[in-house]
Formats: C-alpha cells, structure tokens, sequence
C-alpha cells in the first residue's frame, strides 16, 4: 500500500552513511542500500517527506530495511479505539487497569472466574461492557471473544495486569498514517506492587522480559525486534481478521505478529511509549512464567518453521565464535582469519565508494561479536541441559560455559545496563535461563519437535 502524501520519515541516528548519504548502512537485519542522485535529492537532511510516488518507495524502503522511523503525525481519536481485557478472576488488578483507562470505551471478557461477581462488580464500577464467557478458553481466545464486539476501527488489547494511560494508547495511534502498519506495541515495563520488593522483583522490574529494549523498530523475524507481547497492543480491526489462535495457551502474540507479517502487513515497536505491567510476587511464579514463555516453542517452530531458531549464524561466525568460547591456542587465529574472510565479504557486498573497507572491517568484529553473544546464550539458556551433561565428561565444555559466564556479565554490565545490584542481575539471569531453557526442552520433547532449538544457518 502506498504511504499517503504528507507521510514524513526521519534516518536513524545508528545509521552509517557513506559517499555524501548516498550510501547508507544499518538497520535491522544489517542492511547497505546506495541512493540514486534522484533519491538522495528527495531527502532534507535525516528527513523524507512522501511527495510522490517516488518519494513514497524510498520512504518504504527505508522503515521496512530499519533505516528510518516514522516521523510522529497525529493520534488516534478515543472514538476510534476500543479496548478490549482479557481477565480471570485477579479483580484488584482490573481495577487499577480500568482507572488508568478512564475515557476509552472498554471491553471486559470474563474467562470463567472463580468469582465472577467480584469481576463484575468492578466493571459496572468503571462504566465499562462485560462479556462472560461459560468456559475458560484462555487470554487468546478471550481477547477473540472481545474483538467481535468492537465496532471501532481500531482496538488495542490491554492484559488485567498492565497499567496503560489512554494517551499512550491514543499516541500509538499515530503508525496508523501508514496505510501498512496493522499493530503496534510499546515498551513493557515491569512494576512492583510490593511495599518492599525483593529481590527477584527488583530484577524482573529491570530485565523484564517483556521489555524489547529502546530501539524502535519494525518488527519481524530475524530483525532487532522480532515479535511483540500482547500484555499490550494497539491494532487495526480489519488487519486482524480473527485475531489470535485461540488454540495457543502460549505464544500466540508472538504468532499473530509473524502472520501479519506473512501476509505483507507492518508490524511495529515504540519504546517512545511505555506501559507498565506487574510483577509476579513469588519465585515460583515468576519461574513458572518463565517455564510457560518457553515451553510455546515447539509450537511457534511447528507453525513458523526456523523463524522460531534462537540464533542465526554463518559457518565462518559460528566457528569463530565457538573457538573464542573454547579460548585454545588457535582460537586467536582462527577468530582472526574469520574476521579478515567476513570483511573481505562485506566489502564485496558494498558498493565502490571511499570508506568501505573501514566500514567493512567494523562490520565484521561487530558480527563476531555478535556471534560470540548469541553462542553464549545457547550455552546458558537454549541448551543449558545439554551443556550440563558435557560438563560432566568434558573439560573443554566447562571452559566454554565459563566463558559465556562471562560475556554474558559483560553484555548485562556493558550493553543491557539493568538498573539492580551485579549480584542480583547475575543470580536473576540465571535462573531466568535455567527456567526459560527447562520449558523449551519440554516444549520440544512434547511436541517431537527441535526447530525451537536449532540454529539457522546463513551466508
């Protein structure tokens, strides 16, 4: 779909550009496009401004390449926004929610409480609509259930246990000047209740990980950001179709975005708009919720094949990688000749212009790096189980999980940056991967299915 006249872009500031912008690098997944003299006139500056048709393709292919974001235009209008809540029974939560949400028209879909009255007592108190559902059939099919109901061009799906103002939701509302985009989510922030949090609520509030980071993005499999949560989301009706898989008890944002985005709409996050979603208040909880995330893999890696794989890898990176985690005598040099080969590819790949070979070499320590990032992870995370047991026959092994303990601290300190004590972070990190790792195995010991656990290799 065309982008309306008037639609404005802004280039990233991340972005590097080369030959006078007429090349420019980045974006996610990493990207190098060259302008034509045409295209880069049409540009002021960092901004776009669609104009005409030729305007209207650049300006696309730079927000769907993450070169660029949309320049914020106007909000939705609280006519044009239902919302719709998912809940069962957690009756003081949707109190708070429904007070944050004052002004929009709400829907509440009772999912079987135990204790309904309690549940309608504070919708009445709110002025919002209840719909009751006779059986459980869980938040997909809630959510579902509510959207027959909206009779607003736009919806936005707000869960029990998230506090959201309206003029975040309505905020959102401004990606809707692109035709394409069919939901929005924002940052999703993690709040205590508690007069005293401990300390595994101190973590989740830093390192939720519901909380997809500060880059905004257009997401999709493979990009910074590759799916969004649905304890908040702002979509367009009629993009939607019906909804979510009801049939999914876990996973199910995750899937819908990825169909959206099967099907050629945009998906988009905007951390320039938060909504604040509550921590679990135990251990067990908190773990147990991180088992439930995990254990929807196996049936993401049925429906959406290796877009569900933990890490993307090149032979080159990955051999690299792993020589670095093992840390032996020829890790050095064969870290080495994989950077020297990665450089020599991504030069090929730019086009002919003064730089390149800078750019090209930054490029490829930055993608070993990557890559020694993403194989630490699947030690201590993915495949923790089975880095257990070659710990146990095999001292290279343990030299490599001590490794990625460490460029896994070094990643939290450097990069994350959670605001909580080194020894919190380190102990939440890892039972936060121990418990995510223990439900995906299940997931794909049940299901009989791997691709959640296997890497996808490329170029």
């Amino acid at each position: 779909m065309t982008l309306p006249t008037g639609f404005a872009v802004r280039i990233r500031g991340d972005v590097r550009r080369l030959e006078g912008s007429r090349v420019l690098v980045g974006g996610s997944p990493l990207r190098a496009v060259r302008l034509s003299a045409v295209a880069t006139d049409l540009l002021d500056g960092d901004d776009l401004v669609v104009r005409d048709s030729s305007s209207a393709t650049l300006a696309r292919r730079l927000l769907d390449g993450n070169l660029a974001d949309p320049v914020p235009g106007p909000t939705l209008v609280p006519d044009a926004l239902t919302v719709v809540i998912p809940v069962r029974d957690r009756a003081e939560q949707l109190d708070r929610c429904l007070a944050a949400l004052t002004g929009l028209v709400c829907i509440v879909v009772d999912d079987a409480s135990v204790d309904p009255s309690a549940v309608r007592e504070v919708t009445e108190r709110h002025g919002a609509r209840l719909v009751v559902l006779a059986t459980n059939v869980g938040p997909a099919g809630a959510r579902n259930a509510g959207l027959r109901h909206v009779t607003t061009p736009h919806v936005a799906f707000v869960d029990s246990d998230v506090t959201v103002s309206p003029g975040t939701l309505l905020a959102l509302g401004h990606h809707f000047a692109d035709p394409q985009v069919a939901l929005i989510g924002p940052l999703v922030r993690g709040r205590s209740r508690s007069g005293r949090p401990r300390w595994f609520e101190r973590y989740d509030v830093a390192a939720s990980s519901l909380a997809l980071g500060r880059r905004s993005c257009s997401v999709r499999p493979g990009a910074a950001v590759g799916w969004l949560p649905s304890a908040c989301l702002v979509g367009r009706v009629e993009a939607l179709g019906n909804g979510f898989a009801a049939e999914m008890q876990v996973g199910e944002d995750v899937d819908l975005v990825w169909r959206l985005v099967e099907a050629g709409h945009v998906v988009r996050y905007d951390p320039g708009q938060v909504a604040h979603h509550d921590v679990r208040t135990t251990v067990r909880g908190w773990l147990g919720r991180k088992v439930v995330y995990g254990s929807g893999g196996a049936d993401l890696g049925r429906r959406h094949g290796d877009a569900v794989a933990p890490a993307i890898l090149s032979p080159a990176m990955g051999l690299a990688a792993a020589a670095v985690l093992l840390r032996g005598r020829w890790s050095l040099p064969i870290a080495g000749v994989a950077a020297f080969l990665g450089a020599r590819s991504v030069r090929a790949a730019l086009p002919p212009v003064r730089g390149r070979a800078a750019v090209a070499s930054r490029l490829s320590i930055t993608g070993l790096g990557w890559a020694v990032r993403q194989e630490s992870a699947l030690l201590l995370r993915h495949w923790w189980p089975m880095t257990a047991l070659l710990c146990m026959v095999s001292r290279q092994a343990r030299r490599a999980l001590a490794t990625a303990v460490v460029v896994d601290a070094a990643v939290a300190l450097t990069v994350e940056r959670p605001r909580v004590g080194p020894l919190t972070g380190w102990v939440g990190r890892r039972l936060d991967d121990l418990a995510y790792g223990t439900g995906l195995w299940l997931g794909a010991i049940r299901a009989r299915d791997a691709r959640c656990l296997a890497i996808r290799v490329t170029k």
